[in-house]
């Protein structure tokens, strides 16, 4: 049995249409220009607060932490009213889910996002009881790419965090698997800006549906090297 712990945005839910509206919403109510979808797109990750920094800095605004702030509230508020508006799980999701917690493995969330939001969001969308645990930024005061929140997300669901895999869209979850010395595979259908594959994941799946082989792949990997760590100490 193994942990599976997800990230949220651009990796189990399309978001960007609901988080780019919030932004642009909140950005039109101070009167600052709005960003184009395209532009916005690879903003997200990293949390509200980063995704308005970054959306300050592209279009050459001070992004000072009081400028955060001044729009961190309005943001978390209109996208708590519209989080599930235009967001959707992608596609092949739910029937992959069904087949990994089959195989008895847990599954879980660790994302930069707001717990509450995170779980609003998934239960909006029918997913939240497929899930172990489900964290935040501020479920333990920890962010990713510290390899802790993963580590206490995978105990939090009642797994081992030696037994886990990541699964992620950016270089943040690929370098919190390294920091946690654990397999990740990366999706290609997320929002970073440059090619997954060039940030050196395990593996990159162009679909949900490859998603157990690759897993199955990785864990074998793990085991034999597991095996041969466990003979060098024995000898």
């Amino acid at each position: 049995m193994l942990t599976i712990v997800f990230d949220l945005d651009g990796t189990l839910i399309d978001t960007a249409p609901d988080l780019i509206d919030t932004l642009n919403f909140t950005l039109s109510q101070q009167g600052l220009p709005t960003v184009p979808y395209n532009d916005a797109r690879p903003l997200i990750g990293g949390g509200a607060r980063g995704m308005i920094e970054r959306a300050l800095i592209v279009e050459g605004r001070n992004a000072s932490a009081a400028d955060v702030d001044a729009l961190y509230t309005p943001f978390v508020a209109h996208y708590a009213d519209h989080i599930a508006d235009r967001s959707r799980p992608f596609p092949g999701l739910e029937p992959v889910l069904d087949r990994l917690a089959a195989a008895g493995h847990r599954l879980a969330v660790c994302t930069n996002k707001l717990e509450w939001l995170s779980k609003r969001l998934l239960e909006a969308l029918q997913l939240g009881e497929r899930f172990a645990a489900i964290c935040g930024q501020d479920t333990f005061g920890i962010q990713k790419p510290d390899p802790q929140i993963f580590r206490a997300t995978v105990m939090r669901a009642g797994g081992a965090p030696e037994r886990a895999i990541m699964v992620g869209d950016s270089l943040t979850d690929i370098r919190t698997a390294r920091a946690a010395n654990v397999p990740v595979v990366a999706v290609d259908f997320g929002y970073t800006d440059v090619p997954v594959a060039t940030l050196g994941p395990d593996r990159v799946i162009s679909s949900f549906a490859e998603l157990p082989a690759a897993i199955d792949a990785l864990a074998a990997v793990k085991n034999v090297m597991d095996d041969q760590a466990f003979i060098g100490q024995k000898g």
